[in-house]
């Protein structure tokens, strides 16, 4: 019988928020007259009927509830922010990227009796301390895909005289992009290339100028050296 009770109020209560053509006047009655214990737990049964709400029913286990969810909620947020400081610290280190150029200069660069790095020795970003202007040279400090790009800028000054150059990018000992001019037509010229390589942690990259060429007429800026970090791979 106490299970029918709380049947009838809980039909009670849907039928009349669906308007049911079944009167339910009557279950309600029925169920407020109810004499003997309402085995609801701690549901108050008459307040639902009276009020058709359920703002004091429940109330216990509501708050219970709600308070195991604010702590679930709160352990869940901590463990984000975990995660989220983790992932910055992660990324942080994967923040690799260098620009850098040729300062300007009255005298040409070469000719050289054996390739000879080129200086750029003016540096606009060096995030990850990767590149070394001393030396010209770019070395990885983690494996993974890389994307450099050099640009190369000559003018020997005058129509007839041989414009005369070859400048190649070199990861370790090995070419592996480069550009060149040999006329006497053109008396002032400019290239460039961009390469994605792989690379493993110490390896180095730097850009050229082959032996007995030459780089004239360098004006801020124009003959540059660039690269940066796409994706990290395992070593």
């Amino acid at each position: 019988m106490r299970a029918t009770v709380c049947t009838l109020i809980v039909l009670g209560l849907l039928w009349d928020s669906v308007r049911a053509e079944i009167p339910i006047n009557s279950l309600k009655a029925a169920a407020v007259a109810w004499t003997g214990d309402l085995p609801c737990r701690k549901w108050d049964c008459e307040c639902a009927l009276r009020h058709h709400r359920g703002c004091c029913c429940a109330t216990h286990e509501l708050q219970e509830a709600e308070d195991q969810l604010y702590v679930t909620v709160k352990d869940l947020w901590m463990r984000v922010s975990q995660l989220s400081d983790s992932a910055l610290e992660a990324i942080g280190g994967l923040q690799i990227a260098f620009t850098a150029y040729m300062s300007p200069r009255e005298n040409c660069f070469g000719p050289f009796t054996r390739n000879t790095p080129i200086p750029y020795d003016v540096i606009t970003l060096n995030q990850g301390s990767g590149y070394n202007p001393a030396l010209g040279v770019f070395t990885a400090h983690r494996p993974g895909v890389y994307s450099f790009s050099f640009s190369v800028y000559c003018n020997v000054g005058m129509a007839g005289k041989r414009l005369y150059y070859r400048v190649q990018l070199m990861r370790n000992s090995e070419a592996v992009a480069a550009t060149w001019e040999d006329n006497r037509e053109d008396s002032e010229d400019s290239s460039s290339q961009t390469v994605l390589l792989p690379l493993q942690q110490g390896d180095q990259v730097y850009v050229e100028l082959q032996s007995g060429r030459q780089l004239c007429g360098n004006v801020m800026g124009l003959n540059t050296f660039s690269g940066s970090l796409i994706y990290p791979t395992q070593a």
